[in-house]
C-alpha cells in the first residue's frame, strides 16, 4: 500500500524548463513563464485574455504539471509588453527570437521534489532501487487524463460524434461553445471539433499513440530481465510507423489486433492536420544528475529528464 505522498502543496514539486533556443532578432519575444498551480494551457489562456490576443499568438514547448511550480518558455508574436505578473502567473522578458516556439526548442526539464509521509519500509525500497536505476521510459498518467486516449482513438476511427460527446463531458471549457454550435449545425461534428485548439486536438491522438507505446513496452520488458535489455528505440505507432525488430513487431501487431486498430488510420483524411506519421522513443529513461537527500520521512530528490520524459514514472518506481 503506497503511503507517500507528492505534490501535497504545488512547492513540493518544482519543474525548471532547459531550452535549446539561441535568441535572434525576430517579431516573437519569448519569456519566462513562472507559474503555480495552473495547467500551461490555461495559464496561456488567462495570459491572452489579459492582453487581449488570440491564444494562437503565444507558443511553448513543453506542458507543465498543474499541482507544481514551474518555470518554462512561451512566445509571444509582435508584443511590446517586457513584465506581466498575475495571481500566481509571472512573465518576464527574456529577447528576441525569430519563429513561435515549439516541441523542438525543449531540451529537458529539471526537478526537485519533495516526497513526504514515508514510513521505513519505504525508504528502504528507495534506497535498493537507487543502486540500478534502470526505469522504463513510460508516459505518465497526466497524458492520459480521464478521457484523452478515448477521444484519441475514436477521432482516428473517424468517429468524430464519440469523440465530441465524451470531450462534452469532460470538458467544461469547451462544453458550452459546442452544444450552442450543435443546435445550429446539426451533426456537423467534424466543425464542432475544430472548435478546439489543434495543439489541444493533437493531445488527444497523441494521448493513444502513448498508451499504445506503454503497453508495447509493458509487453516488451514483462518476461525479460530489465538489467539485460539494451535502451533501445521503441515505435510510437503513426501512419509511417516500420518496425526492425521482430520481437517488437510481433507485440505491436498484437496490441493492433485487439485494439481494432490500423497503423494507416493516423491518416485522418477529414482533419488532416491531425494525422500522424509516428516517431520513435526510448525505452528507458536517461536519467542525469540524479542526487537525494533523506530527511526522517521525506526525501528530497534532484535531477535532470530528457524531454518528454515523466518525473512521476521515475518517482513510481523508485519505491516499487
Amino acid at each position: 500500500m503506497i503511503m507517500y505522498k507528492i505534490k501535497s502543496q504545488p512547492e513540493d514539486f518544482i519543474v525548471k524548463e532547459i531550452t535549446n533556443v539561441k535568441l535572434r532578432e525576430g517579431n516573437y519575444s519569448i519569456f519566462l513563464l513562472k507559474k503555480k498551480d495552473y495547467t500551461t494551457i490555461k495559464a496561456i489562456k488567462v495570459i491572452a485574455n489579459k492582453l487581449k490576443i488570440k491564444s494562437k499568438r503565444i507558443g511553448f514547448a513543453g506542458i507543465k504539471d498543474k499541482r507544481a511550480v514551474t518555470e518554462q518558455y512561451i512566445s509571444i508574436f509582435r508584443t511590446n509588453i517586457r513584465m506581466l505578473e498575475l495571481k500566481d502567473i509571472e512573465l518576464k522578458y527574456i529577447g528576441k527570437y525569430d519563429k513561435p516556439l515549439s516541441p523542438g526548442d525543449l531540451k529537458g526539464n529539471e526537478f526537485i521534489i519533495t516526497i513526504k509521509n514515508l514510513n521505513n519500509k519505504e525508504i528502504n525500497k528507495f534506497k535498493s532501487n537507487i543502486r540500478n536505476i534502470k526505469i522504463p521510459n513510460y508516459f505518465g498518467e497526466q497524458r492520459f487524463s480521464k478521457y484523452n486516449k478515448e477521444i484519441g482513438k475514436n477521432i482516428i476511427n473517424d468517429n468524430f460524434k464519440k469523440a465530441v460527446n465524451l470531450i462534452i463531458r469532460n470538458d467544461r471549457e469547451y462544453r458550452k461553445g459546442i452544444k450552442e454550435f450543435l443546435k445550429k449545425n446539426r451533426n456537423n461534428y467534424i466543425g464542432a471539433l475544430k472548435l478546439i485548439p489543434i495543439k489541444i486536438l493533437r493531445l488527444y491522438v497523441h494521448s493513444y499513440q502513448s498508451y499504445l507505446w506503454n503497453k508495447t513496452v509493458e509487453d516488451h520488458i514483462k518476461k525479460r530481465d530489465i538489467g539485460n535489455i539494451k535502451n533501445i528505440e521503441i515505435p510510437i505507432i503513426g501512419f509511417g510507423t516500420e518496425i526492425e525488430d521482430k520481437d517488437i513487431e510481433d507485440i505491436i501487431n498484437k496490441i493492433l489486433k485487439k485494439e481494432k486498430v490500423n497503423p494507416r488510420e493516423f491518416i485522418i483524411r477529414k482533419i488532416p492536420e491531425l494525422s500522424s506519421e509516428g516517431s520513435e522513443r526510448k525505452e528507458f529513461i536517461d536519467i542525469k544528475n540524479f542526487k537525494y537527500r533523506i530527511d526522517k520521512d521525506k526525501i528530497k530528490l534532484n535531477f535532470f529528464l530528457p524531454k518528454g520524459c515523466y518525473a512521476t514514472t521515475v518517482i513510481r518506481y523508485l519505491f516499487k
